[in-house]
């Protein structure tokens, strides 16, 4: 069996490494991130009062799985829950507000803060959330 020296196993890992890190950077809709929408903003029902703006979502998948459930936990539940599931879903990490211009008629306008996403990240599962 060929044996390498410890350091060119460790740069051929940080290779790796970056080279991974690099693929998913460069790759939209590959995980959880930020993508920009368009959106239309009215200050009322009526819309008397728009604007479309850019605003920022996350979108995007996390890893979930599903295993059985241990012992501690089927007895524990009188062996109905005999499937355990840990599952992340893709929200927002941090917000930042914007202030948006509408149009009010040909000569007024307002101006509107709003909320977009600035971070993403994988969390647990949340409905409250949704």
């Amino acid at each position: 069996m060929p044996s390498f020296p410890c350091t060119a196993v460790v740069v051929f890992a940080l290779l790796l490494a970056i080279s991974c890190w690099s693929y998913e950077a460069g790759t939209t809709g590959v995980g959880c991130h930020l993508r920009p929408f368009n959106v239309t903003i009215k200050s009322d029902h009526r819309g008397n009062c728009r604007s479309k703006h850019t605003v920022q979502a996350c979108v995007g998948y996390c890893e979930s799985s599903a295993f059985p459930s241990k012992y501690s936990v089927l007895l524990a539940s009188s062996f109905k829950h005999n499937i355990t599931s840990v599952s992340q879903c893709c929200t927002i990490a941090k917000m930042r507000k914007i202030k948006v211009q509408l149009r009010c008629g040909a000569t007024r306008h307002e101006t509107l803060e709003v909320f977009t996403a600035k971070t993403c990240q994988c969390d647990t599962c949340r409905l409250s959330r949704y």
